[in-house]
């Protein structure tokens, strides 16, 4: 029996090693095949619907899976809700997906101090990708990290101001704001001729510091939120509380309309966009409504775009726009490696133009060839980003969630009542803050 079994083992031995020097066995050769070029899967979780913000890389990535078979494509979308604890139960498992959506400021900072994501900066350097970035959009998200460097991909970015409906400022012989004492002029000659000088969604609550906001950047300057973090500047100084009386100044005046707490996002821009409001402050992600005939009733033509206007003595120039990356994205420090570089060229060499070309996107990489057929309106703020010398944070991007919602939550109880003053706004503010680590 024992022989027997020598025996079949040594046939079985010979056979493989016949199988292995010829060049017939098909099986052979797939599996062969297989161990030099293993399978890949890059995977993509996010909270934005796949035709959203992850579109072009979508796109860009399944044609590259056709003339790379081995390297697979998987696109997962997660609900806005749960996104933020899968991403950290995979981060506390060393088991971060290829490429991700997360939050900005704080919880994407500690990623990058774990050295779980990688900076995007060096990484694109390294891989000969410099040259697609866009230097402010760089600067600003640098700047959600407190400058310790690039780790979120700039797949979006919005300038943010005062849109305007050109045709009510020609009819009462306005030109655009260069002061904020201009700016409430205009506000005044609007309200006394019936028409609502701003529209402004208050439901949404983050309008609202946004203006607060607009202020203090232009009294302090484009980097005020940051000595705010820094402890070099309480909110509770001079220069935000003149900044909060004037917003609610704005509001008891009557100049954001009737019952602004209850105003949507889309209730806000169909009132400019009907020619009902003076002025919507509002991002660049706005310009998709504006070009949409179908919602625009004054037309394109009608509508201009100012910065925030500059406050007497103010540190703050026309050259700083406040800026807003949108969902952040970032990549695996540890599923990083060859397959991975070859696929982010791919995917990401003249990224700014496939998007642009391809959605109307802006996005923070350069755009090197403007399709002829892009909207005037998205060409405009294409080229307000390219010539933005600082970007500024919003009012609440390296607040905590606590301190946020105080932020957002007493802003509204601002704009309703005289009760609440603009100093019990900052102190309630700066308390929060107090109790941030």
């Amino acid at each position: 029996m024992l022989r027997r079994a020598a025996a079949l083992c040594l046939t079985m031995a010979c056979c493989l090693l016949l199988a292995s020097c010829g060049g017939g066995s098909s099986y052979m050769s797939d599996e062969q095949n297989m161990i030099s070029n293993p399978e890949r899967t890059i995977h993509y979780v996010s909270s934005d619907l796949e035709e959203q913000q992850p579109r072009i890389i979508s796109v860009q990535a399944r044609a590259y899976e056709k003339q790379h078979p081995t390297v697979k494509y998987e696109f997962e979308n997660v609900n806005t809700s749960d996104l933020v604890q899968k991403i950290q139960l995979l981060a506390a498992s060393n088991d971060l997906p290829e490429i991700f959506s997360y939050e900005s400021g704080r919880p994407l900072e500690q990623l990058a101090d774990n050295d779980l994501i990688l900076d995007i900066e060096k990484l694109f350097n390294e891989i000969g990708l410099q040259n697609e970035l866009n230097p402010a959009a760089v600067k600003l998200l640098k700047s959600m990290v407190r400058g310790k460097g690039l780790y979120a991909l700039p797949l979006e970015i919005n300038i943010e101001g005062f849109w305007y409906n050109k045709d009510l400022f020609a009819r009462y012989g306005l030109s655009e704001p260069e002061t904020w004492d201009d700016l409430m002029h205009a506000a005044e000659v609007f309200q006394s001729n019936g028409i609502q000088p701003f529209a402004l969604s208050g439901a949404q609550k983050w309008p609202i510091t946004r203006l607060i906001n607009g202020y203090v950047i232009r009294k302090y300057g484009y980097d005020v939120m940051q000595k705010v973090d820094r402890k070099e500047i309480k909110v509770t100084d001079q220069g935000f509380v003149e900044a909060a009386a004037i917003v609610q100044r704005m509001a008891l005046q009557g100049y954001f309309g009737k019952n602004v707490n209850r105003i949507e996002m889309d209730e806000a821009s169909a009132l400019f966009l009907k020619g009902k409001a003076a002025m919507f402050y509002t991002g660049s992600w706005s310009v998709r409504d504006f070009n949409n005939p179908d919602k625009n009733h004054i037309g394109t033509d009608a509508i201009g775009l100012f910065n925030i206007p500059l406050v007497p003595e103010g540190k703050g120039t026309r050259d700083d726009w406040l800026m807003n990356a949108g969902l952040t994205t970032s990549l695996s420090a540890a599923a990083y490696d060859d397959t991975m570089k070859e696929w982010l060229q791919a995917v990401f060499t003249g990224y700014g133009d496939k998007a642009m070309a391809e959605n109307g996107v802006i996005t923070g990489f350069n755009v090197q060839h403007m399709p002829s057929d892009i909207p005037m309106l998205t060409q405009m703020a294409q080229q307000t980003i390219d010539h933005v010398r600082n970007g500024a944070l919003w009012f609440e991007a390296l607040f905590d969630a606590e301190t946020q919602t105080v932020a957002w939550n007493n802003a509204q109880l601002l704009i309703s009542s005289s009760d609440y003053t603009p100093q019990m706004y900052m102190q309630d503010l700066q308390a929060a803050l107090d109790k941030q680590q």
